[in-house]
């Protein structure tokens, strides 16, 4: 009996992902696409791609409700359109 409760509590801990809503899952794609940006900013320091890259990890941010880290971006995309700017 102890197994199977084992086994539930496993499914249930790999599961999280399923209790998402769709707006949640789709801003986690975007956030995967805003990251893939940021790292290529990283190899060619163009700003428009940090501008993108932050643009789009603050949706996911945001929609997870993670506001510490909304403000994180928020500064970094400021940085980044004042470095665009000049």
């Amino acid at each position: 009996m102890k197994k199977n409760t084992f086994k539930y509590k496993l499914l249930k801990i790999l599961a999280y992902t399923n209790k998402l809503t769709s707006y949640q899952k789709v801003a986690s794609r975007i956030g995967y696409f805003g990251a893939a940006f940021l790292i290529a900013g990283q190899w060619t320091l163009d700003p428009k791609l940090f501008i993108i890259g932050f643009i789009c990890v603050m949706i996911q941010t945001s929609s997870r409700k993670q506001w510490n880290l909304v403000a994180l971006n928020l500064n970094g995309l400021i940085a980044w359109v004042m470095h665009f700017l000049k």
